[in-house]
């Protein structure tokens, strides 16, 4: 069985990186951010997620500009 903390939820990635709930769901929405939807809901893995902090640790971009760059991609 898989451990019960495998997966979060939008408002526990929240919480542990400190930003608004609004926040995750946009950067997930926009791909910037790794999760996947089940149903209306989102769930992110909790090591891609500590592995997603770590690439972008020292980077120096915010997830302002990466949204941002991201959302241009797309057009």
């Amino acid at each position: 069985m898989a451990d019960t903390d495998e997966f979060w939820t939008a408002e526990e990635v929240s919480n542990y990186l400190r930003i608004p709930q609004s926040t995750i769901y946009k950067l997930a929405q926009d791909k910037v951010l790794p999760g996947f939807k089940v149903g209306k809901h989102w769930r992110f893995r909790r090591e891609t997620i500590l592995e997603w902090i770590k690439t972008r640790e020292g980077k120096g971009s915010s997830l302002i500009e990466e949204n941002k760059q991201q959302a241009k991609k797309s057009e």
